[in-house]
C-alpha cells in the first residue's frame, strides 16, 4: 500500500499513513505538482484516466503525486513524471502552496503541494495506466477553457494555473 507523509502547517513531517485514508481522512499531507511547457511556451496537459481514485478524465498539470516516506520532493517529482509522462527533463522549484478540495467518493485533498516546472521539446510517451490523452495549449487558450469548462480541470490546477505562468514569466526574464 502506498503511503503519504503527513505534515503540519509548516510541512514539517509528523508521520505516514496509507495514501486512501489520508484522502479519506482529510488528513494534511505532501504532495508535488509538475507542469512543463514546450520552447513555444505551450502547457503539456494530460488527461488522467478513468482509473484514478478520484479526478477521473479531467484535464492537469503534466503529473502529479506524493513523494514517497524520506524520498525529496524534487526526486519525486522527476519519478512520477517519467511514470506518467515518459519524460525527463530538469526541473525547477516555483514555490509550495496548501489548500484542501473535496472531491468525489467522500475523498478530500489536503495538501502541502511543491510545485515544480520544467522545460522540453521531447515528446512525452504516456503511461496508459496514468494519462487517457495529452496535448499542449498556449497559456491564453487555457484560461479560455477553463473559464468556459472549469469542470473538465483538476481541483488543484485551476487553483495555480495562474500563479505557476506568473512564475514562468519571472523565469523568462
Amino acid at each position: 500500500m502506498e503511503q503519504v507523509i503527513l505534515v503540519n502547517e509548516n510541512d514539517e513531517p509528523i508521520g505516514t499513513m496509507e495514501k486512501m485514508a489520508a484522502h479519506h481522512g482529510a488528513h494534511l499531507h505532501r504532495a508535488i505538482s509538475v507542469f512543463i511547457t514546450d520552447t513555444q511556451g505551450r502547457w503539456l496537459l494530460q488527461q488522467r484516466t478513468m482509473d484514478k481514485y478520484h479526478s477521473k478524465g479531467k484535464w492537469s498539470n503534466a503529473s502529479c503525486s506524493h513523494p514517497a516516506p524520506g524520498e525529496a520532493t524534487s526526486a519525486a517529482a522527476h519519478r512520477r513524471l517519467m511514470q506518467e509522462m515518459g519524460l525527463a527533463t530538469e526541473l525547477t522549484g516555483l514555490f509550495i502552496f496548501k489548500y484542501k478540495a473535496e472531491l468525489e467518493n467522500n475523498l478530500t485533498e489536503h495538501e502541502i503541494d511543491h510545485v515544480f516546472v520544467g522545460v522540453t521539446d521531447l515528446p512525452p510517451h504516456p503511461n496508459p495506466e496514468e494519462v487517457m490523452a495529452y496535448r499542449y495549449l498556449g497559456f491564453d487558450d487555457l484560461k479560455k477553457e477553463i473559464e468556459a469548462h472549469p469542470d473538465a480541470f483538476s481541483a488543484w490546477f485551476k487553483l495555480i494555473y495562474e500563479e505557476v505562468q506568473q512564475h514562468i514569466d519571472t523565469l523568462g526574464k
